[in-house]
């Protein structure tokens, strides 16, 4: 059962910055795109960004220039760093990661914003 793991949520000012960490564990096969996603309440889930194993990144036009995802291999983990921070950034951010034709999801972070 792979698991994956979502940290680095909170609250923070608008201007900051916040680092979200993904893990991923439990997947015996190497995982293909892995990438965030957020919702806010009262609105549908929506793509942040994605990276696929080799490193090609999808990142949403809503906060790209401050929005930066990056993968560790490795470490099975995805990063998204998140600068200049808006109040309308305020969602749940959550993980999913693809491994062969299964999608997963992490269990959500909560970012919020204040003006």
């Amino acid at each position: 059962q792979v698991q994956l793991v979502e940290s680095g949520g909170g609250l923070v000012q608008a201007g900051g910055s916040l680092r979200l960490s993904c893990v991923a564990s439990g997947n015996k096969f190497s995982i293909n795109t892995i990438g965030w996603y957020r919702q806010a309440p009262g609105k549908p889930r929506e793509l942040v960004a994605t990276i696929t194993s080799g490193g090609s990144t999808n990142t949403a036009d809503s906060v790209k220039g401050r929005f930066t995802i990056s993968r560790d291999n490795a470490k099975n983990t995805v990063y998204l760093q998140m600068n200049s921070l808006k109040p309308e950034d305020t969602a749940v951010y959550y993980c999913k990661a693809r491994i062969v034709l299964t999608e997963y999801w992490g269990q959500g972070t909560q970012v919020t914003v204040s003006s």
